[in-house]
């Protein structure tokens, strides 16, 4: 709370009996108030009172008549109050004063500076908490609004997943899913390169053919999907482990299918495992019942890894709950 706002009483104690002191004439404790900026029309009875009873004129209780009113002007007063609070701490010539009010308006001056330092510092303190507070809602709101958006995005890529199984034609699902995926690895914060090609140096040609690439906590991952209707065999998982053989140890490998993969395939897997290339399996269904459950895509590829390089186990299928 600033403290020009009202003056708080030991405050305004001070004040009342600094001032008269720090003006030596009657007229100049009226030309102090009003160079702080107080309307004339606050001092004209003053003004008027030092000219026809000038005997009557008593510096002490007109200054706390003007400080009471200065109090309770409230905000139209703020700028009146913060000049006069200026005008005090910053009093240095004390031989202007009587003699005998020299040693006491030192004093004085010093327990005002000294009491406006302590309010001060006790409101740059609640500045800084309430500015603290502040960035941590502020923070607090974008960590929301961005998990808001990427639920929304998840929901949505959940739809476009759920919309393919009533699609019929094969090639054309499967050209999505590669397409649906890649924003389900975005959408959980995996970083994604979708389906790219890579041709011989010789012109040979297109000699692989890559759906995708992820990285995840640094590692990259070649993606192979599959939506066949007949499980899936070694020599449909095999071409995807040469993919990873190939990669010398600088990637590893998820190839997720619609159907299932025969004992044979998840075999070649574990033997692949055995000799450096890691391969792990999935099954589309997981990924749906993944959704279903609002799992974390990012956690549940990790254990499927962790699994693989572990227990040498490529099919591991992590509870989603």
């Amino acid at each position: 709370m600033d403290i020009t706002f009202h003056y708080p009483p030991e405050l305004l104690n001070l004040l009342n009996e600094a001032v008269p002191k720090l003006c030596k004439s009657k007229q100049g404790l009226l030309d102090f108030f009003q160079g702080a900026g107080v309307s004339r029309e606050i001092l004209a009875p003053y003004h008027k009172l030092l000219r026809e009873k000038t005997d009557q004129f008593n510096k002490y209780p007109v200054t706390r008549e003007l400080f009471t009113k200065l109090n309770e002007l409230g905000e139209h007063g703020l700028g009146e109050r913060r000049e006069m609070l200026r005008r005090v701490t910053e009093f240095h010539e004390f031989s202007v004063c009587w003699p005998e009010d020299q040693a006491p308006a030192r004093g004085l001056v010093a327990q005002i500076r000294e009491l406006v330092n302590v309010k001060d510092s006790f409101t740059r303190i609640n500045l800084e908490r309430e500015q603290e507070r502040k960035s941590r809602l502020a923070e607090q709101e974008t960590r929301l609004a961005a998990e808001k958006a990427r639920k929304n995005k998840i929901a949505a890529v959940k739809s476009q997943l759920f919309a393919l199984f009533g699609n019929l034609d094969a090639h054309k699902r499967g050209k999505s899913l590669e397409s649906v995926l890649n924003e389900l690895f975005a959408a959980y914060g995996i970083l994604v390169k979708e389906a790219f090609t890579v041709k011989g140096r010789c012109g040979e040609g297109v000699i692989e053919q890559v759906d995708g690439l992820i990285e995840i906590d640094g590692q990259l991952y070649l993606v192979e999907l599959k939506w066949w209707n007949a499980p899936l065999g070694t020599a449909e998982v095999s071409p995807h482990i040469v993919r990873v053989y190939n990669r010398g140890g600088h990637a590893r490998g998820i190839f997720i299918s619609y159907s299932k993969f025969t004992e044979p395939a998840i075999a070649t897997c574990r033997d692949a495992i055995a000799g450096g290339a890691i391969v792990v399996l999935a099954n589309l269904h997981e990924i749906v019942e993944l959704l279903n459950q609002e799992a974390d895509l990012k956690k549940w590829l990790k254990a499927k890894v962790a699994a693989a390089i572990g227990d040498k186990n490529p099919m591991h299928i992590p509870p989603t709950t």
